[in-house]
Order: C-alpha cells, then structure tokens, then sequence
C-alpha cells in the first residue's frame, strides 16, 4: 500500500518528508497531494483521501482530472468515499499506521444554517477526526491540521478538541500558502465549491499522542 524506497535520497517541502508515511484527509481536488509528490518526486508515500466519489470530484473541481492523472503517474493511493470520523475503520486503513496524518482547513458541508449550529457540527467534525487520527499514528507520528485563528474560527478550539482526544500540541506554526507550489484550498461546498478562499490568519497546529494513553 505504501512504499518508501531507503535508497533514496530524502526530500522536503516545508514539514514534510518523502521518508514519512502520510495520510492526506479531505484533500479537496487533491491539489495539496499533487504539491508534496512533486516536491518528493515520488508519491508512493502518501495516500491521499476525499469524502467524495471521484464522480462527484470531477464534477465539483475543475482541476480534478489532472490531479488524479498526476498522482496515479507518481504512484499515490488515492482513496474516494472516505469519512474522517471512520477512517480507522475503513477496510483499506485498518491496521495502518502514519508517520503524518494532514487535514487542512477542516469545515463541515453545511448550507443556510444558523451560526450556533454551524458551530457545532465544525467542532463535531474536528473531534471526530481527532479520534479516528489518534488510532493510526506512528508511535512518533503527529496530526496536523491547518485552521484558521481568527474569529469565528478560534471558537472551535482546535487544542481543546485535540486533547480530549488524547494528543498534545507539539507546534503551532505559522500557514504559508506560498510554501506550497501549485496548492489550492478550495471552498468545497456549494455553487462556489470549485473557488479558492483567503487562508487569512492562518497556522497548521502539530499534535502528538499522549503516552499516558
């Protein structure tokens, strides 16, 4: 499922290494996937996942087609129909473990709700993942989550959602978008799916998992 060939000479894009086992979750169009397996050369490392059949992706994203050619040509494993609360459980993911486990800007799919209840699910997603994530680390791996930090975005409170699920805020550092040649962070719901957003204040918070677990 996955490969890393040690003979190889490692490389890096900002956090990441080709050396790393990662799990890439809502990948929108897979625009990040595609940044990281050119920077290594290679894609064999990564699997990269959507909530979405790939249908539905080529629907949605305009640059879904080329993305998914340019993975299969680097070797990724591009996995369709994955939900972030139950990928520890899915049949392809069980027993699995990653070295790095990635889900940028994190938001639920909701249309014309009230903001209390936007809230809510927001942080019911996050919590989710968080648990499902702490059952397929590395012994050393980290999860990473890129998020907003300025309001209302603060208020879902990445840390505390994290340590309920028993992980540990190892870094929180500053989200470039400029770091990641070719990256797209697309809107993902709606008539405007296909559009890009302004990251804004953004950092990607690195968590570890707790040994008193």
């Amino acid at each position: 499922m996955l490969s890393i060939d040690d003979n190889k000479e490692e490389k890096w894009i900002k956090h990441y290494s080709s050396t790393q086992k990662m799990l890439l979750v809502g990948d929108g169009e897979f625009s990040f996937a595609v940044c990281l397996a050119e920077a290594f050369g290679s894609a064999t490392n990564i699997v990269a996942t959507s909530l979405y059949s790939e249908e539905m992706m080529r629907l949605k994203y305009s640059g879904a087609a080329y993305n998914l050619r340019e993975l299969e040509e680097l070797g990724c494993n591009v996995m369709h129909g994955v939900n972030a609360h139950t990928m520890n459980s899915h049949p392809l993911l069980t027993h699995k473990l990653f070295d790095r486990i990635v889900y940028n800007f994190p938001h639920a799919a909701l249309e014309r709700s009230e903001a209390n209840i936007r809230q809510i699910e927001h942080r019911r997603l996050v919590k989710g993942f968080f648990k499902s994530a702490s059952d397929m680390m590395e012994e050393n791996g980290e999860v990473h989550v890129t998020h907003k930090t300025t309001d209302p975005y603060s208020k879902w409170e990445i840390e505390k959602l994290a340590e309920e699920a028993g992980l540990f805020l190892v870094e929180k550092v500053k989200f470039r978008k400029s770091d990641y040649p070719g990256y797209e962070n697309k809107r993902g719901s709606g008539y405007k799916a296909d559009e890009s957003f302004p990251p804004g204040n953004c950092c990607t918070f690195k968590f570890g998992k707790s040994t008193s677990l």
